[in-house]
């Protein structure tokens, strides 16, 4: 069975914000260290989300759901690699 430790989680979620708010969403999200911003397009933002587990996932993305400006935020994908070796 591979280490929990070893193992990488890696999320994508599409947030919506409130276009006028945008660029104080985008100043958050640069500031999360487990957050990338892959695009953005009148308020809506494609982020990719890595962590340890799912659950840090899932905190991180209700982070994002209680920034101001943000209307909603949804996990689109999960992937698990248990590493190699």
């Amino acid at each position: 069975m591979p280490d929990a430790k070893a193992q990488c989680h890696i999320s994508s979620a599409v947030i919506a914000a409130v276009p006028a708010k945008l660029d104080g969403v985008l100043a958050a999200l640069a500031q999360m260290e487990t957050v990338e911003v892959y695009g953005h397009q009148g308020g809506k933002i494609v982020v990719v989300i890595e962590g340890t587990s799912s659950g840090m996932l899932g905190e991180c993305l209700s982070r994002i759901s209680g920034l101001d400006g943000v209307v909603a935020a949804s996990m689109v994908f999960e992937h698990v690699d248990a590493g190699h070796g």
